[in-house]
This record gives structure tokens, sequence and C-alpha cells, in this order.
């Protein structure tokens, strides 16, 4: 790049999508003072977009957590054209995920800039090199990953694709703390560093519900009972929704060349199959019917530690890998999963309050139960027990 990524009150920021997301990241960016441009073809989406922020800004200037509703929203313009993208420095895409619909937009986008706009995607889990790829000048592109609600959720995931210029980052950085935000940097690896880590969470509650062990309420209960979640797992996937949580499951996996350590359930497959996508349309793995009595946990502390000790072990393992792998910095991955899925605890933190001997020897009995490859302890972890050794921060 021949000029650093600067931004100021003059720059404007382009937003692709008008959807829960686009519209959030626009939101933060107009409350920084920036102008933001919205575009979506869907005039249908937009109208609902700009209804919707005039709405939430509307209550904040009630409350008093802003001045003025009708500043921000005067910052704010919703374009059914993609040529309105033109005068922006900043682009972030924020559509479906899908990595050729991406490849396409960023590929029709750069023709329209500057050849100073900086390009990112707001992907989750799709890889950011395949997505500059699509760029002439894919120095210019980045992973900016935003979570949902992108107004209220602290956390950014800043991600460079190999091409991407290094010079960029400490501007992205510097960027989101304006903005109000923590930035940790992640390599670009299938589900970054949240939806990497996170995937036991999921998978090993559904294994456990899934062998009779115990039922969703009891897993639900334990894990935030005992573990100290704010949600259990089973409720958390109906409130995500199974048609995003799922199909990340799904995405890690085979991004990751089928490793079953990201293995998706059939459990989960066939809600997404029949409709049952969790809260947003009636039922998942629960029944959000009006009436309908919920299941009630079994409450047995000892059954309820089993639960928590095995799906813990599962997420720290998970961590120290990533951290082995040099996919983020150990600060970062606890960073990461307190601020952008609110962990009760950073996951290092936690293996080394517990006991790294503690973690691998659950991770091993588990080996030694089913001999899978999904139990096996990460290389650092048995290092750093045979070493006497803890993670540092």
């Amino acid at each position: 790049m021949d000029k650093e990524l600067k931004m100021d009150q003059n720059t404007i920021t382009g937003i692709i999508g008008s959807g829960a997301m686009g519209s959030g990241i626009g939101q933060v960016a107009a409350m920084a003072g920036h102008k933001v441009v919205i575009y979506d073809n869907n005039t249908a989406s937009l109208d609902k977009a700009k209804a919707s922020l005039q709405s939430t800004l509307a209550k904040l200037e009630e409350k008093g957590k802003i001045v003025s509703a009708a500043e921000i929203m005067g910052r704010l313009t919703f374009a059914p054209e993609i040529g309105a993208l033109a005068p922006c420095g900043l682009i972030i895409e924020a559509i479906v995920e899908r990595l050729e619909v991406k490849k396409a937009v960023f590929a029709e986008v750069e023709a329209l800039v500057s050849d100073t706009c900086i390009l990112a995607s707001n992907t989750s889990s799709l890889s950011i090199t395949s997505i500059a790829a699509a760029c002439k000048n894919p120095a210019r592109v980045m992973g900016l990953h935003f979570f949902n609600p992108a107004p209220l959720m602290a956390l950014v995931e800043v991600i460079p694709a190999i091409q991407t210029d290094l010079v960029l980052l400490a501007e992205a950085k510097a960027l989101i703390g304006a903005w109000g935000k923590t930035a940790v940097l992640a390599k670009d690896t299938p589900g970054f560093i949240v939806n990497r880590v996170a995937r036991p969470f999921y998978s090993e509650a559904i294994r456990i519900y899934e062998e009779g062990i115990a039922d969703m309420a009891t897993i639900d209960w334990a894990m935030t009972t005992i573990g100290g979640f704010r949600m259990g797992p089973f409720t958390l996937m109906d409130y995500i929704g199974h048609d995003v949580n799922y199909v990340v499951t799904e995405t890690v996996f085979t991004s990751f060349f089928f490793d079953p350590r990201y293995k998706p359930s059939f459990s989960q497959k066939r809600l997404l199959e029949a409709g049952w996508l969790g809260r947003k349309s009636g039922r998942g793995f629960y029944n959000y019917a009006e009436g309908v009595t919920q299941p009630q946990p079994d409450t047995d502390d000892y059954k309820g530690k089993i639960i928590v000790d095995r799906i813990l072990a599962m997420l720290i393992n998970e961590a120290a890998d990533a951290l082995y792998l040099n996919v983020a910095s150990a600060a970062d991955l606890e960073t990461a999963m307190t601020k952008g899925v609110n962990y009760p605890k950073g996951l290092l933190s936690w293996c080394n309050e517990a006991g790294l001997s503690t973690c691998l020897a659950t991770l091993d009995a588990l080996y030694d139960q089913y001999h899978e490859d999904r139990y096996r302890a990460s290389v650092i972890l048995r290092k750093y027990v045979a070493e006497n050794k803890e993670f540092i921060f």
C-alpha cells in the first residue's frame, strides 16, 4: 500500500449488507462519528434496517446514552445502488456466508473505489486469503470479524490474509479501539479464534446427550450452575440458530480437512433439515411454543461436575492447540473467549487454575475410552505438563 490506513471524521465507511450484522456495524461506526453508507440491493431490507436503527437510537437517546439520535442518523446513508460506495475509505462486507458470492462482491467493489480504500470481510469462518484473491490488489484486504449484536459485543477479530499489507494491522486495531471495541489478532485459519475454540462447547455437549449420559436440560444446568457459563450449550445453539451454528461447525470441519475434533452431529443436522432452527422458528432442541413445559434438569452435582470437566477439558485443549499453532497469542486467546463469547474466564487461565496435569488426564482418559482422534491432547499441553510449566500471558 502506498498509504497507511488513516481513519478520521472525514473518512466514509461503507457497509455491504443491511442485515442485523451489517446495520449493527454501521451503527457502531456512525456513533463513533463517521459518515456511513449501508448498501443493499434489497430495498425492503434497507427500509427495515433504517427503521430499526431509528428506533434503537431513539431509545438510546431517551436513556441518555447518546446526545442526539437525529445527529447519528444524519451520518447514515441507505443506498440500493452499489455505486454509492465509491467515496468510501473503508468497506466492511457483511453478507451471506458463501465464498463465491463474497469474492464476486469484492471484485465488483474494488473496481468502484479508490486505490487506498481498505476492503474488509466480516466473515466468521471463511478464508480471508480466498476472498482477497478475487481482488487485483489483495494487499488491501483483511478480515474484521464483529460479533452479534455488534453494538453490544466488545470483540473484533482482525485477520490478515497472507497477501495483506501488514502495516494495515496496527491501523485497523487503532480504528477498532476508537470505535470502542477490543481488537485481537488472529491467523487466517478456519474459525479464526472464537469460532474455532468454541466448537467443543456445542459438539461435546451434543455428544454427551447422544450417548445418553445426560439430557439437554441437565447439560445446560451443569454448564451454567457449576461451570459458570451464561447460557448452556443447547440454549445457546437455539438462540444462535441452527442455520448459523451448524453451518459454522460444518464449515470449520470441512476446512480442517475433516479433522474429527470438529465433526458435526446428526442431531443438529436433523433439526436444520426439519426447519427447527431454534428460537427464531419456535422450536429447536427445545420447544418454545406457548404453554409448553420445559424439561427439568437432574441437579446431581456429581454428574454435573463430570459433564463440566469433560466439556471444559475439550475447550481448554482447543485453546492450547490454537496457541501451539500460533493462531493467536495467549493474551488474545484469553481476551477473545471472555469478550467474544462471554466465558467466565479465559481458557488458558482456567487450565492453570485447574492444573495442566488434571486437564491432560481428563483428555487422556477420554482417548483411552473412545480411541478417537477427537480426544487427542495438544502437544503443547503434554509438553508443558512434562516440563511442569503453566501458560503465561
